[in-house]
């Protein structure tokens, strides 16, 4: 359950700030459909603007990396801080970008494995290589 008030349609057309950013999200996103995370963030209008800025600009300007990467990465660091919401809504995007069922099975694999390794470099305290330095 949220601990905070998740907006309505009604809320956010009261709202003319919130109104934009949600107005801009479908409009983005070419649909109809704004997700909890959104409705959420509604309740402190400068958050809402300022993340739905900062997500416009990493995960969908024009980069380096395409569209379905830039969703996996969000998946697996989603997945390393245990943000089931996230995990949920990234997967989804990356479904919609292409992701196959293989490539969402390797995915899980390089996370776990990432986590496991991680974990023992840590946990042993391993100096880093001078070779791996920049």
């Amino acid at each position: 359950m949220a601990t905070v008030k998740l907006w309505t349609d009604e809320e956010v057309a009261a709202d003319p700030r919130v109104q934009a950013v949600f107005d801009d999200i479908r409009a983005t996103r070419k649909s109809e459909f704004v997700n909890n995370f959104w409705r959420a963030l509604a309740n402190q209008p400068a958050l809402l603007e300022q993340t739905w800025s900062s997500i416009k600009e990493v995960m969908m300007a024009p980069g380096a990396l395409d569209p379905l990467t830039r969703e996996l990465i969000y998946i697996a660091v989603s997945a390393t801080n245990a943000c089931s919401y996230c995990v949920h809504s990234h997967t989804a995007a990356a479904r919609a970008k292409g992701m196959t069922e293989g490539q969402h099975a390797e995915l899980i694999a390089i996370i776990a494995m990432a986590s496991q390794t991680n974990a023992l470099a840590n946990a042993l305290q391993i100096p880093v290589d001078p070779e791996f330095e920049r």
